[in-house]
């Protein structure tokens, strides 16, 4: 039986326990009727499903609450997998039973739901003669009346049918025989849409998502009938209209000719509504879209002609509409540009008008959509492509002015132009338009476009070659020179300026070596002499001279290998290209070499990239030959060669020297291992083999190992792996036994990939390879190196795959008994299975470390979720019982990879099995519940939540013990409260299917309105699926509630609030800030005139916030010149004028206020004279403390404390009383401003030294301060 529908009966047979009644039933009868076919000694096959079920319907009263609707639900899930010829057969019958259940008024949802997946896949099965049949078309007419029904779901699920249906006719038609009656029943529906709107909004959103091939004769009418529904000035049903026109256009290439084309988009045109209304606008233009794009298809040139008027009518709508609006006339003029513009009219009149429009949109009035135009802009380059020159060289020269303005804000979009006019027209007519301007004689007037050459670095595609080496090439010499020539006048700056300039001009050398169309004609023997020398003397060009070298080589060897692959070079002239460039890699191999010998050891990847290249376009014997070379010189450097010291390993040394030549030849080799013939890859296994038995050198040890794994990795028919399998009993295996002692951490990794390669492919008889290395294996799943834990369970996989697929197992090779006599040989000799992996896996459990008893558990965890299906649940038992014994181990190493078992087991193991076992999982894990170290608990925690999920709260409370009880109440708080969350936003969203107003409401908004764009929330899962089960999102419930509850409710509670009320105050700031944005701008007119609209950087002096209202900038405190003497301001001067100047204020503005006559203000006198008084709290009078040397403006006013019981102020208030004093005051001049020189005296400023400050972390600006003060600011 299918897979599929298993899984689906195997979850109903599960539901027997459920606590929803339906599902109990469900579970009932599907279990009777098996019951019903094993008795009758039936096939258990889909076939004996749905006759048993059929039969029983036919015996069974219909009704609303009987058992007609679960034997329905049943064979909606079992009729997609009856063969089509017995559905046939039994259509009659089906619907003579199925029509007494459609006739019931008090049929409920889900009963009708099935009964629609019953329709529907009896008549998927239906062949072109059945459908001219009145049954048939009955039974389509009323899945139609139920796509209009007043209830959602039963609407929705009919809609779903019809779509389908018409969607795939059945062959050899091409329109579905019932299309006619689809569109007489649409027709019928929008003809009454005035007096029955509900209806015709219903049928709109069915033919919005049916996209079908309608009938001829239909089609007209259709159309005009949906061009007549805007004309009732309804915005949904406008809307939907529009969608529904839509998706009618997707198929109308079939149905109409090019007249009757055009007219309905003429129609359609005129039918523009307005812009201010965002959602009839979007659907409007999304239907031009579809339309223009669809009629490009039919004729071109008709619709070429059109669409520059089009283009004038849709493009103020990026000017003057919403931003949403903005965006779909943004994409539909875009669709447009990219699909209406035939080949033969780029450079036609029309073309023209559309640049002349685009450029138009640069204007000030189109600046708030800049963005959007640029986009435009780009597309227009895309499409004319060469002949964008020179018809848009204005346009390109306007937007480099912009973009070079200091203030332009849109300078990324700017450059995604520009860089689109590169790639169309070349990097030739570009500077042709746009001069780099860095030459040494070009005119002061001239601009240097310096920044031009970052910019077209990542453009230039499919150049000639030629233009580099005619241009670029002396422009680079040029700028090399004057580099010199500073450098030689020890102008340093200047020096690196055109020494960056020279460098970034040979960065533009990658992009000429994208597929160039004249390698041949181009790259010449000089060109090829000068990138060696360049490359070879100058370290700042070199990467930019490998990578384009490299760039060219891969992609020609990459079209000469592919006939299909689509490029500007044909695979003839790809393979031509490729032997020209072969010529050359003889000299440049020998280059690369001495380049990559003395190159420092942490830069120079680059060169070996280079290097593989060149080796993929040249011979075999040249290879053979040239590996020949480097394992000579290998053999001369292993001779001589010591193993560095770590200082001479660190990063900091390898930036700046060379590694040892050893390294270097090594690596040289290992990259020639995928070309090399079987005697060189014999002499590259020797020489790996002897390197990775050696522990003097832990580097050369690892390449080693690399060079065995590039050896390894080759394909099946290749003369390097044949050599593998050849060599692996007589000479790998023993190796990897007698190396493993001595296998040095950084070789690790390497190592174990080699073993999992070996292990995918071994035969019977090497079977014992796997024993030997399974415990290192094991112990690598530990390692500290990321990389080698993830080699290490890819060999636990590998040779967990290799023993399912069986053998024997010499145990005694395995332990290296292989001379004891035969009968021990085969008493030691085990049949190799997965059950016997585990077995082998499972005994390093008795380990004496804990290292060794965590990583086995480790490695158990990962075998049986990837071979879960290949055990029997007698033996998935017996692992976990023995793992749950160490869950409890006093060893938290140990504890805590059994605790991620267990997590494993929750997952894998059948829910009955979990459940038989669930009292001993539950008891273990709890034992470490209330253990916060390491976070023990909460990993508990999430294994009960895990199970909760599964198996249910109350399964788990059953079998939890009476001291966590409270633990548990915790979880089944959290769950009713998740669950009331889920039930608030259901409720929010009318979910219970009886609110029939809203849930039309929201079917037609689904369609009409446009869609917001959301965050979703949650985790990102970047491992595969066991990482997922292992340290994926484990709960979910609130993790924050604690056992407590009800402590932290208010913390939670009030957490929450402050959430929702700064969020709501972001969001009104963003608000706020784009209506501001949409209310208009503001001109920043300069001092000395107005501003001159005509001058192209004027739009920098525009600002889309109102200058009135911005904070005003602290302008620097300058000094005065007065009769030639400079003149500081005295800030205390300042203030004081500044309080006396806001107290007259005060004053002056009461007494206007009470319409007083200006005098003497008395209140004023009291507080602010030397005699000036107050009543205290008691109404006595009470005078104004004054000390000897404050001014009559500076008035300290005694507290009612203070007046009430007189003392000693503390010394903080004593210290606070002198904040105001300002040492240096006595210089200042009573009638002059400034100091003046008093004795002998000069007027600068002293600090009075104290002792007190002289102790330490004492000091601050005030001597007399004390240590609370000091950390005062100096001002």
């Amino acid at each position: 039986m299918d897979f599929e529908l298993e899984s689906q009966l195997r979850k109903l047979r599960l539901q027997l326990g459920s606590k929803a009644a339906h599902q109990q039933q469900h579970a009932a009868t599907l279990m009777a009727v098996e019951e019903t076919i094993k008795e009758q000694n039936m096939a258990v096959e889909p076939a004996s499903y749905f006759a048993a079920l059929l039969t029983l319907l036919e015996q069974t009263e219909v009704g609303p609450k009987g058992l007609s609707g679960t034997i329905i639900y049943l064979l909606s899930i079992i009729l997609p997998f009856v063969s089509h010829s017995t559905l046939r057969a039994k259509f009659a019958t089906m619907m003579a039973v199925l029509s007494q259940s459609l006739d019931l008024e008090s049929a409920d949802v889900a009963l009708l739901r099935s009964i629609i997946s019953c329709l529907e896949t009896v008549l998927m099965a239906q062949d072109a003669g059945s459908w001219s049949q009145p049954i048939a078309q009955g039974t389509f007419k009323s899945l139609l009346a139920l796509a209009t029904d007043s209830k959602p779901k039963i609407r929705k699920r009919a809609q779903h049918a019809v779509s389908k249906l018409l969607c795939a006719p059945p062959a050899p038609a091409v329109v579905h025989p019932a299309a006619g009656l689809m569109a007489q029943f649409v027709l019928d529906s929008l003809s009454n849409a005035k007096a029955d709107l509900q209806v015709a909004l219903q049928t709109l959103q069915m033919v919005k998502q049916t996209d079908m091939l309608w009938p001829e004769s239909a089609f007209g009418r259709l159309c005009e009938a949906l061009m007549q529904l805007p004309k009732l000035n309804t915005p949904f049903v406008t809307a939907l209209s529009f969608q529904a026109l839509e998706t009618v256009f997707s198929r109308a290439t079939e149905s109409l000719d090019e007249d009757q084309f055009r007219d309905i988009l003429i129609s359609i045109i005129d039918l523009k509504p307005n812009t201010n209304d965002p959602l009839a606008s979007e659907a409007w233009l999304k239907i031009i879209q579809k339309g223009y794009t669809t009629f490009a298809t039919i004729s071109s040139e008709a619709c070429f002609q059109s669409l520059p008027d089009l283009i004038d009518l849709v493009f103020p709508d990026i000017e003057l509409g919403k931003q949403t609006t903005r965006e779909a006339a943004t994409q539909c003029i875009w669709a447009m540009i990219r699909d209406c513009i035939p080949e033969d009219k780029l450079e036609s009149s029309g073309s023209e008008r559309i640049i002349k429009t685009l450029t138009s949109g640069l204007s000030y009035r189109f600046r708030e959509s800049w963005a959007l135009i640029f986009l435009l802009i780009a597309a227009m380059f895309q499409r004319l492509g060469k002949h964008a020159h020179p018809s848009m060289d204005a346009l390109m020269t306007e937007i480099s002015h912009m973009r070079m303005e200091p203030e332009f804000e849109l300078k990324t979009e700017a450059d995604a132009v520009l860089g689109a006019a590169v790639r169309a027209m070349g990097p030739e007519a570009f500077l042709e338009v746009l001069p780099l301007n860095l030459n040494a004689d070009q005119n002061k007037d001239q601009v240097g476009r310096a920044w031009l050459l970052p910019l077209m670095k990542s453009h230039i595609r499919n150049a000639p070659l030629n233009y580099f080496v005619r241009a670029m090439l002396p422009l680079a010499d040029g700028l090399a020179a004057r580099s010199q020539q500073f450098v030689s006048q020890s102008r340093d700056i200047e020096a690196k300026v055109f020494d960056a300039l020279n460098q970034q001009v040979w960065s533009l050398f990658g992009g000429f070596c994208n597929v160039p169309s004249d390698v041949p004609e181009s790259f010449t023997p000089e060109l090829a002499e000068r990138l060696a020398t360049e490359m070879f003397e100058s370290t700042n060009v070199r990467p930019a001279i490998c990578n384009g070298i490299q760039t060219l080589l891969t992609a020609v060897h990459t079209l000469a290998q592919e006939p299909s692959a689509s490029g500007p070079l044909t695979q003839e002239q790809a393979v031509a290209a490729e032997r020209h460039l072969a010529q050359f890699a003889p000299q440049y191999l020998s280059q690369l070499f001495n380049i990559f010998a003395q190159s420092p050891g942490s830069g120079r990847g680059y060169v070996m990239d280079t290097i593989n290249a060149f080796l993929a376009v040249i011979t075999p014997a040249e290879i053979n030959a040239t590996f020949v070379k480097v394992c000579t010189m290998l053999n001369e450097a292993l001779k001589t060669h010591t193993p560095p010291s770590a200082a001479e390993m660190t990063n900091r040394y390898l930036e700046s020297n060379p590694p040892p030549a050893a390294y270097t030849m090594m690596d040289l080799a290992t990259s020639m291992a995928a070309y090399l013939d079987a005697e060189r890859a014999q002499m590259l296994l020797h020489a790996a083999s002897v390197l990775a038995k050696q522990s003097d050198d832990a580097s050369l040890q690892k390449k080693g190992y690399k060079a065995i794994c590039r050896l390894a990795e080759q394909p099946a028919n290749s003369l390097a792996r044949q050599l593998i399998d050849s060599a692996l009993t007589s000479q790998l295996i023993p190796m990897l036994i007698e190396s493993a002692e001595t296998v040095g951490p950084s070789s690790r990794r390497d190592r174990l990939a080699l073993i999992a390669l070996l292990s995918r492919s071994l035969a019977d008889e090497q079977l014992h390879f796997v024993p030997a290395m399974l415990s290192e294996a094991i112990l690598g799943t530990k390692d500290v190196n990321e990389r080698a834990r993830i080699s290490a369970f890819d060999a636990l996989l590998a040779m967990g795959q290799r023993m399912a697929q069986g053998g024997v197992i010499d145990m005694a090779a395995a332990t290296g008994a292989a001379d004891a006599n035969d009968d021990v040989s085969m008493q030691q000799q085990q049949q190799a299975s997965i059950e016997e992996f585990f077995k082998m896996t499972a005994a390093g459990l008795a380990a004496q470390t804990p290292h060794m008893i965590s990583a086995t558990i480790a490695a158990i965890s990962r075998v049986l979720f990837e071979f879960q299906n290949q055990l029997s649940t007698e033996f998935a038992l017996e692992i976990m019982q023995t793992v749950l014994m160490f869950v409890a181990h006093k060893n938290r190493e140990i504890s805590k990879a059994s605790l991620g078992f267990v997590k494993v087991i929750t997952v894998v193991l059948p829910k009955e099995v979990l459940m038989q076992h669930l009292k001993e999982v539950v008891e273990s894990i709890l034992k470490w519940s209330h253990e916060y170290k390491n976070q023990m608990g909460l990993k508990c925690r999430h294994i009960l939540d895990r199970l909760v999920r599964r198996l249910g709260l109350d399964a788990v409370a059953e079998v939890t013990p009476q001291e966590h009880e409270r633990l548990i109440a915790n979880m089944r708080k959290r769950q009713q409260r998740s669950k009331r969350s889920k039930e608030g936003h259901a409720g929010a969203h009318a979910a219970d299917g009886n609110n029939d107003e809203d849930d039309d409401e929201e079917d037609t908004r689904s369609g009409a309105m446009a869609k917001v764009p959301a965050a979703v929330s949650g985790k990102k899962s970047f491992g595969n699926a066991y990482e997922d089960v292992l340290y994926g999102s484990e709960s979910e419930f609130d993790d924050s509630d604690d056992e407590a509850g009800d402590g932290s409710k208010g913390t939670a509670s009030g957490a929450g609030k402050g959430k929702s009320k700064a969020k709501a105050k972001q969001g009104s700031k963003g608000e706020n800030a784009n209506a501001a944005g949409a209310r208009g701008a503001w001109i920043k007119e300069d001092a000395d005139g107005p501003l001159d609209f005509l001058d192209r950087s004027a739009f920098t002096h525009f600002a889309t916030a109102d200058p009135a209202t911005a904070k005003p900038r602290r302008a620097p405190s300058a000094p005065k010149m007065k009769n030639g003497k400079l003149l500081f301001e005295d800030p205390e001067e300042e203030a004081r004028k500044a309080k006396a100047a806001a107290i007259a204020a005060t004053s002056g503005a009461s007494a206007n206020a009470e319409g007083e006559e200006a005098g003497e203000d008395y209140y004023l006198q009291s507080l602010t004279s030397k005699d000036g008084y107050y009543r205290a709290a008691n109404q006595k009078i009470k005078f104004h403390k004054r000390k000897p040397g404050d001014d009559d403006d500076d008035v300290e006013m005694a507290s009612e404390d203070e007046a009430a019981v007189p003392q000693k102020a503390p010394a903080s208030k004593r210290t606070k009383s002198n904040e105001g004093f300002a040492y240096g005051r006595e210089f200042r001049a009573k009638k002059a401003q400034g100091d003046v020189k008093r004795g002998n005296v000069d007027p600068f400023a002293y600090v009075p030294l104290n002792p007190k400050s002289m102790k330490k972390g004492a000091l601050s600006v005030k001597g007399n301060s004390k240590k609370g003060k000091r950390t005062r600011n100096m001002k």
